[in-house]
């Protein structure tokens, strides 16, 4: 019988040593002054310290979806862990909360260090620009799981806010306004259905320079999800916002109401912007409805925050690109 070793099964330690010394230095990178800890604990410590009052910590975990495939297909690398971090980031903050550190999850079949490394890379960077610490993470080896060159992502987040500045929806009412901000893209949703329509329904690849949209497919759809804590932050104690809705998986249609109390409803005008040219080439190539198009993606609005026609001005003032979408019903 020959002698058989872990390597042979399809797992190498030492790539697996190689990323975290990697990664090591990008983490130390984003600590802030809670960190306790470093990368290689069996847990990540970190003080809540003394500056929020009456503290409530909020929590999320999320992935990029399909997105994934398309970074396969370009080679793209280094954004999806901004994607990743970004997402979660914004998950958290129409809750009010300000991020404190983020993990993150990295499945693979067989590790590839530069791979993983442009992945945290993008992680790391995107914690540093949203003030939060990379506290630890896992990198999984999984043979037969993945296909030779895939792999998965997800990102833990956890925030703080204090108990009075909870952004809860709880005083939303009829006739509040509903101000939006502009998304950079598909963000991190609509993935399968868009890659359906640009791949197999008009044969194009990811190299495909589509004139209307002035780029090509890759670059497209490989626009960074935005983070809206920089424009958001600072206005998060100025009593103007009652609530707020992150645009994901299920669009306008169904993100929105997230926020509302039972029985408020909205109304969108149509006119109040231009659908991005993005969006409307994927409708008329995949023949899709408004219905299912407002389901699916964004439409070109990342967040949408509710606040009260005396104060829409002074928020609309403070959000450069914002603009009023619709009123609560």
């Amino acid at each position: 019988m020959s002698k058989v070793d872990y390597r042979q099964s399809g797992v190498d330690i030492d790539a697996g040593n190689e990323t975290v010394r990697r990664i090591k230095a990008l983490a130390r990178g984003t600590y802030t002054d809670g960190v306790l800890s470093g990368v290689g604990s069996f847990g990540g410590l970190f003080a809540l310290g003394q500056n929020v009052a009456d503290p409530v910590l909020v929590a999320s975990a999320d992935g990029v979806g399909t997105k994934l495939k398309v970074a396969f297909m370009t080679g793209v690398h280094n954004t999806i862990g901004a994607d990743l971090v970004n997402h979660c980031v914004n998950d958290i903050l129409v809750q009010g909360a300000r991020p404190l550190f983020f993990l993150d999850y990295l499945a693979t079949g067989r590790l590839a260090p530069d791979v993983a490394e442009q992945i945290v890379e993008g992680v790391a960077r995107a914690c540093v620009e949203n003030g939060c610490a990379l506290l630890g993470g896992e990198t999984a080896e999984m043979p037969g799981f993945y296909q030779a060159g895939e792999y998965d992502v997800a990102g833990f987040i956890v925030g703080v806010v204090p108990r009075a500045k909870v952004v809860d929806g709880r005083h939303i009412e009829k006739g509040d306004a509903l101000v939006a901000l502009p998304s950079t893209g598909l963000h991190t949703n609509g993935y399968s259905l868009a890659r359906r329509i640009a791949f197999d329904v008009l044969k194009l690849d990811v190299n495909s320079v589509v004139p209307e949209l002035g780029e090509s497919v890759g670059e497209a759809l490989m626009r960074t999800h935005r983070s809206y804590l920089p424009q958001i932050g600072p206005l998060l104690d100025r009593g103007w916002i009652k609530g707020m809705a992150h645009i994901t998986g299920g669009g306008l249609t169904e993100n929105v109401p997230r926020m509302f109390p039972e029985g408020r409803h909205f109304s969108l005008d149509r006119q109040s912007w231009t659908i991005p040219p993005l969006f409307q080439w994927l409708q008329r190539a995949g023949q899709l409805d408004d219905a299912e198009m407002f389901r699916a993606f964004n439409m070109g609005v990342g967040l949408v925050i509710a606040t009260s026609p005396a104060d829409a001005p002074a928020l609309l003032g403070a959000l450069p690109g914002s603009w009023v979408i619709g009123q609560v019903t």
